[in-house]
């Protein structure tokens, strides 16, 4: 063990591993575990009884304007969850198993598919299959044929089976590389064909992998405000909108009943996460792995047939950033989507005279999260790995917090906590809510997770005794941890570090609820430009974030050398 302890005579109050686990400890307490415990309690208070009251969650569940919500949230969480597997799963079977065309090609494009909000691509489908979008239109011009709305229920299911099934595919696909050949082997030599052999060997051995994957698609889909938000018709609401609308009503917010909605949603995902977790305990299998599976190999039609499926499915999802990409360089009428006067950076101009801020906020909040990120990361990550006991199990618990708690729900907890912290001498009142500060620290709470997971994976393949060996040579412990242990580790670190990044500067659910014109990013301002109907403007943002993603991803792959999962 690197740092004093009472076994090597070194008092347990100096130990530096005991002063990292208390400022960790400090800072979930602070800005995780003190804010969720304020919305618990204001979830219970009201202005219509006294003291701690149900009226809150008794409102919820005798109005129908608030318990559809509920079930339109279920349902845009569970029937994309469903689809995503049954999407997910075949395409992991076939990048893994068989010679697929351009398979490092088709693999990027679908982890990039995954790196942007899903906002834009309700926007880019609305444009696509809009009430006057383009293959609507087609449709009914040249074969009389309507197609059915893109808003409501269905198209929330199709735009987030569409952005989130890469979950089920990365997930799955890692753990079909690692199945040991001879477990299917087996299975054919008793004469089980391909088909059957997937069926009942394949798919139940990486079922926890599957229930990993259809979890992160669950949450985030549950969770999501953004794409509701733009693809609501009528009166389909779901639990995020209606988070950000009882708060922010500009008709006088309700905060007990937003903080009462916010605890549905949180007890939902915890409901979730155990349904998950059970299911893995009794799905788990173990094998040595020591002989990866084999690649069949197909060439000519046969190749090009099993790579058909791959291509068709990963350019649909594609798709939406291509059109983001497209839009931001075209003159159009939104109204009708006629695209008829030719190319402009009008739009690009347009970010350069108003909207310089936005961009500026992006990146530099993002940067500055990311370096307490990785400073936290590598630290947490050792104290789980290798200084775990009861300390570093509650961090690893606290850690996967964020998980749980949804983007607009952590955004509503630091309003409640800090909103009013108290006022200067001449009155002013004292918040963090729409400052800086609050929004990068509700990146690193919420992206912290990426880089801890990846530090961890990277430390717990690492052999002990190699930063055994430099403290037996003389080297101090922590001067093995400094220039040994962080080195080893930096890879994976890196590696997190950059998902982390990336899904900073794609934050939307947190931002929108906590930020000021001064602290809009990149995310909001692209948001609120396509609820606006400044489209173009809209997708010049975008572009940038698809653009950042996607060569950041490329930073990924270097780092990482295909090491790491980018899950």
């Amino acid at each position: 063990m690197l740092g004093g302890n009472k076994k090597s005579g070194t008092p347990f109050y100096t130990d530096f591993w005991f002063w990292v686990k208390v400022i960790i400890f400090a800072v979930f307490l602070l800005f995780l575990v003190y804010p969720f415990s304020t919305l618990v309690i204001n979830s219970f208070r009201s202005t219509k009884a006294d003291g701690f009251t149900m009226y809150n969650f008794s409102r919820f569940f005798q109005k129908k304007y608030y318990y559809s919500a509920l079930s339109n949230s279920l349902q845009m969480s569970l029937i994309p969850t469903i689809l995503s597997v049954l999407i997910g799963v075949p395409m992991a079977y076939l990048m893994t198993r068989f010679n697929i065309a351009g398979k490092t090609f088709w693999h990027v494009l679908i982890i990039l598919s995954l790196m942007c909000p899903p906002f834009l691509g309700a926007y880019s489908w609305i444009i696509l299959f809009g009430n006057a979008g383009i293959i609507t239109q087609w449709f009914s011009s040249t074969f009389g044929i309507q197609m059915p709305s893109i808003y409501g229920l269905g198209g929330c299911c199709a735009v987030f089976t569409l952005k989130l099934f890469p979950y089920v595919y990365l997930y799955v696909s890692g753990a079909m590389g690692s199945i040991d050949r001879s477990v299917e082997e087996c299975a054919e030599n008793l004469g089980s064909g391909k088909l059957r052999r997937m069926l009942t060997v394949t798919v139940p051995v990486v079922m926890p992998s599957i229930a990993a994957g259809a979890l992160m698609v669950f949450m985030t889909a549950l969770a999501d405000f953004g794409t509701p938000g733009i693809l609501a018709g009528g009166n389909f609401r779901t639990l995020p909108v209606l988070i950000y609308n009882e708060y922010l009503s500009e008709t006088g917010g309700n905060a007990n009943l937003a903080s009462a909605i916010s605890m549905i949603i949180v007890v939902i995902s915890l409901l979730i996460l155990f349904l998950q977790k059970w299911w893995v305990a009794r799905k788990n299998y173990q094998m040595s792995a020591l002989r990866p599976p084999a690649i069949t190999e197909y060439h000519g039609a046969k190749r090009f047939l099993i790579t058909l499926p791959v291509a068709i499915v990963t350019l649909i999802s594609f798709l939406p950033q291509a059109v983001v990409v497209f839009c931001s360089f075209v003159k159009t009428n939104y109204s009708n989507f006629v695209f008829s006067e030719g190319f402009t950076f009008e739009h690009y101009a347009e970010l350069g005279r108003n909207l310089t801020t936005n961009i500026r906020n992006s990146f530099v909040f993002s940067t500055v999260a990311i370096v307490f990120i990785l400073i936290l990361g590598i630290l947490m990550s050792y104290v789980i790995v290798r200084r775990r006991g009861k300390t570093g199990g509650a961090l690893d618990m606290l850690m996967m917090a964020p998980y749980v708690i949804p983007g607009s729900v952590l955004g509503l907890c630091y309003i409640v906590a800090f909103n009013n912290l108290g006022r200067t001498a001449d009155g002013t009142v004292i918040r963090l809510t729409g400052t800086a500060s609050i929004i990068i620290i509700s990146m690193i709470i919420r992206k912290m997770p990426y880089t801890v997971r990846s530090g961890s994976a990277f430390l717990l393949q690492m052999d002990p005794s190699i930063e055994e060996a430099s403290i037996n040579l003389g080297v101090s412990p922590m001067k093995t941890f400094a220039k040994v242990t962080v080195r080893m580790m930096l890879p994976g670190v890196l590696s997190g570090a950059i998902i982390s990044w990336v899904t900073c500067i794609n934050e939307l659910s947190t931002s929108i609820m906590l930020y000021t014109g001064k602290t809009a990013t990149i995310t909001v301002a692209s948001y609120t430009a396509i609820v606006r109907n400044s489209v173009g403007t809209g997708a010049a943002l975008a572009s940038i974030l698809t653009l950042t993603s996607g060569a950041l991803l490329l930073i990924f792959f270097k780092v990482s050398k295909g090491k790491v999962s980018i899950v």
